[in-house]
């Protein structure tokens, strides 16, 4: 017997005749704890109050059967194995008992050699089974975590990746001042509508990187451009039209903002394909970029500029439709209007709402910094 078996397996003997209770009972206690019942009943009982490795049953009993009892083990202890034996020396007993689930036969009268060899095997498998079972419990849980660890991980560089766009996009502003919290703005409205249009994670995590970096192509502007304060020449605006292509060239080779760069290079694409840099028409704009192009449109209509105050949600709405398949998807503009007008102004009101309590833990940070130096002078 292995030494994994150890001595002290528990076995029930379930049977109406003392008889037999007594000779397995004799045989095998010298190795194993056993218990002996007087039918299937009693069994059942014993088996919910404790655990068994192994129940050897007669097969006819008074009462319940040892055939009825098989099914009933299995619910209340999955992991304990039946053996059965019968007085009854027919291959269509045996059928019966294993087709029920039982692990094994024995005939009576039985070989005393016979049953311990039965009775090892059974335990061997049982423990066998335990220890599969325990082990797939172990793999399951080690996966578990490994996988949360992983979770965790992508997390935290998203979140990372996140910080470090959204730094590069408000210094990006710092050049643009009547863009000033457009971004985060537009961020939030598209995200919105990817939502509406049911976008899975990935285009998501596309749109909302796609959006927050839109712009990064002014880099490649002069700000002479940029910051004119009055109207742009004709080869002013040939310039500044460049800025899509220049975003995609800054963003080509970065893997996981590859989805992004689409939303970069095709932002100012129109629905009729007179938009620019390449007069793309139709479902030939990524999804991502005509979703931004009228959260992108909303945003600008309704905020203030320094020419000019933001228009009321009405307003807004009206341009959309007004050029819905001409400038901008109209599965899009329709999916902007399901959204009610509540839920955009709560929306604008958040996104303000972030951007001042970034910009004063901003200030609270810069003053300590500030106070931390001058102490350091004071002590010198």
């Amino acid at each position: 017997m292995s030494k994994t078996l150890g001595t002290r397996a528990r076995i029930l003997v379930a049977d109406d005749e003392p008889e037999i209770r007594h000779v397995l009972c004799d045989l095998l206690s010298p190795l194993y704890g056993c218990e002996a019942v007087g039918s299937a009943e009693e069994a059942l009982e014993r088996l919910r109050d404790a655990g068994y490795d192994l129940v050897i049953s007669d097969i006819m009993m008074g009462g319940m059967s040892g055939l009825e009892l098989i099914p009933r083990v299995k619910e209340l202890a999955p992991d304990t194995v039946v053996i059965m034996i019968s007085g009854v020396q027919t291959v269509e007993s045996a059928i019966n008992a294993l087709r029920a689930g039982a692990f094994d036969y024995v005939m009576k009268p039985f070989d005393l050699h016979h049953v311990e060899a039965a009775v090892s095997r059974a335990l061997e498998h049982h423990f066998l089974r335990a220890e599969k079972r325990r082990y797939e419990t172990y793999l399951e849980e080690m996966v578990a975590q490994r996988t949360e660890e992983l979770d965790g991980a992508l997390r935290s560089l998203g979140d990372a990746y996140r910080t470090t766009l959204k730094g590069l996009t408000a210094a990006l502003e710092t050049r643009d001042l009547e863009t000033h919290g457009h971004s985060e703005r537009v961020v939030n409205f598209s995200l919105r509508l990817g939502r509406e249009l049911n976008l899975d994670a990935e285009q998501m995590r596309s749109l909302e990187f796609g959006s927050l970096l839109h712009d990064i192509g002014k880099i490649g502007v002069p700000d002479a451009i940029l910051r004119k304060p009055a109207k742009l020449t004709e080869e002013e605006w040939v310039r500044m039209r460049e800025h899509p292509l220049h975003g995609q060239k800054i963003l080509r080779g970065i893997e996981f903002l590859e989805g992004a760069a689409k939303v970069v290079a095709q932002h100012h694409e129109k629905w009729d394909g007179s938009g620019y840099p390449l007069g793309l028409r139709g479902e030939e704009i990524d999804l991502n970029a005509r979703i931004f192009a009228v959260a992108d449109a909303f945003d600008a209509i309704t905020s203030d500029r320094v020419y000019r105050a933001g228009r009321p949600y009405e307003d807004a709405l009206a341009e959309l439709e007004t050029y819905a398949g001409r400038q901008f998807d109209p599965n899009v503009v329709e999916a902007f209007r399901r959204v009610p007008a509540e839920e955009w102004a709560d929306i604008r009101r958040r996104s303000l709402g972030a951007r001042e309590t970034a910009r004063t833990a901003r200030r609270v940070e810069q003053v300590a910094q500030n106070l931390y130096a001058r102490s350091g002078a004071m002590v010198n």
